[in-house]
């Protein structure tokens, strides 16, 4: 299955954005591509005032994507803004397309580096998967990648596949921590990992802006096995990866991990090894 990986910049401007996604949706459904995913806050970029241009699922801004990912036959993910609680809003990751509606809100909040995310957004408190080809795949945003049992999660609820979509915050060793990550995340699961950031807006010649987390680039498609299969640059780009989705039964007979998972309770106690939920 080609996946398509769309490293963009994202802006204030709606309409320049869904430009963007136009654009790269068309390109990859060119290159054959089943899936095409962009960055977390693709909608609009962080450091704009989020609860002005939030929209309900419903909204004008998704109802433009579903039409677009209809006409090409390709599935669209993508994050965008959804009303939250009290003023603030969800970070909302929007997946669909032909035989296709998924959403996921993001769960750990970016409260880090000098950063607060929960001042302006509700989190989530649900796991969120979608199947294109037989092959289901599991959501997943930014600073989630921090926290293993998300992508567990995901696969113990059947997914070959983790995607994380990410606006990474830039500073000292955050390229490298972002590389080890996504690997971690695929060898803790056997999963495939696909990872599309916002591309590095210094790398283009623009400003940072502070502490809010715009982008270092560098997405990439992971093996189950922790190997690199496609990468991209710091700049925008339009990266196609090829996942041999059929290999996977081979890698976890190699590295059993999610069968040989014990849990351990607050007590320390571990469980026997099996009894943890995964997907066969």
């Amino acid at each position: 299955m080609k996946i398509a990986i769309a490293q963009i910049n994202s802006t204030s401007d709606l309409p320049a954005n869904f430009e963007l996604v136009s654009d790269h949706a068309r390109r990859a459904r060119e290159a054959g591509a089943a899936v095409v995913v962009f960055p977390e806050a693709t909608m609009c970029a962080f450091g704009n005032p989020l609860a002005e241009v939030a929209q309900p699922l419903d909204g004008p801004w998704a109802q433009q994507v579903r039409t677009l990912s209809a006409e090409l036959g390709i599935v669209i993910v993508h994050g965008m803004f959804t009303p939250g609680e009290d003023g603030r809003v969800r970070n909302t990751l929007l997946a669909t397309g032909p035989g296709v509606e998924a959403s996921y809100d993001k769960i750990h909040l970016y409260d880090a580096f000098g950063f607060a995310e929960s001042d302006t957004v509700t989190a989530g408190d649900s796991i969120a998967t979608f199947e294109v080809e037989g092959t289901v795949f599991g959501l997943s945003t930014c600073y989630d990648v921090r926290f293993p049992d998300l992508y567990r999660a995901n696969a113990a609820a059947g997914a070959a596949v983790n995607i994380v979509c990410a606006s990474w915050g830039d500073g000292p060793g955050k390229a490298g921590q972002w590389d080890t990550l996504i690997r971690a995340r695929a060898l803790d699961t056997t999963t495939f990992v696909v990872a599309c950031d916002q591309a590095d807006p210094a790398a283009s010649g623009k400003p940072a802006a502070g502490s809010t987390p715009l982008g270092v680039g560098h997405s990439a498609a992971i093996s189950p096995l922790g190997q690199t299969l496609a990468a991209a640059p710091q700049t925008p780009s339009l990266t196609i990866a090829d996942l041999d989705v059929a290999s996977l039964g081979d890698a976890r007979g190699k590295l059993p991990v999610l069968a040989n998972t014990r849990r351990i309770d607050a007590a320390g106690s571990a469980a026997a090894p099996g009894t943890t939920a995964v997907h066969p």
